[in-house]
């Protein structure tokens, strides 16, 4: 099946946004995280 250029184009955007949200997750994560052990750290 070829798709038309226009297809093409939402595809591409489609994959840079999912992409964008799966690495705006990680970060997410990895600053719970690191306020989380910071928090549990004895002074």
């Amino acid at each position: 099946m070829k798709l038309t250029p226009e297809q093409e184009r939402r595809r591409r955007t489609k994959n840079y946004v999912v992409a964008a949200l799966l690495v705006a997750f990680v970060v997410l994560f990895y600053f719970l995280t690191m306020v989380r052990m910071s928090s549990n750290v004895p002074t």
